[in-house]
């Protein structure tokens, strides 16, 4: 069973678009937010200084709409990994009712902090997010 990342805050006005439900552009910043945060509260200190996610792709399917003070939870793991690569799945869910939001799936490449190269992910690193 992968290790499951969770977090969950509450709709504000800033995350609305113009039809007052949260706007797609937000969606993609939780991705980033949560994909990061799952990486540095689960990476030990010296991974954080030797090594630096940069996003590959994104692919997000919305289902359900979002509204002002509406409660969020958000579910992250990592799916795969290859080489210099991994896979990190996203679930949105309406905290109340549970119904799913918006999945994705995003590649992601890992670099050395120093040389700003594609590294190989580390098998520590693997086992750590499995």
């Amino acid at each position: 069973m992968p290790a499951i990342f969770e977090s969950t805050f509450e709709v504000t006005a800033a995350d609305l678009d113009a039809m007052q439900h949260v706007n797609n552009v937000r969606y993609l910043q939780w991705v980033q937010d949560v994909s990061e945060a799952a990486w540095t509260q689960t990476a030990k200190p010296e991974w954080l200084e030797q090594y630096k996610w940069v996003a590959i792709n994104h692919f997000i399917e919305y289902k359900k709409p979002a509204f002002l003070g509406d409660q969020i939870q958000i579910k992250t793991h990592v799916n795969e990994h290859t080489g210099v690569k991994s896979n990190r799945l996203v679930r949105v869910f309406n905290a109340t009712t549970g119904d799913l939001l918006m999945q994705s799936s995003s590649w992601w490449c890992m670099i050395d902090a120093n040389s700003l190269k594609p590294t190989r992910i580390p098998k520590e690193v693997t086992e750590a997010f499995v």
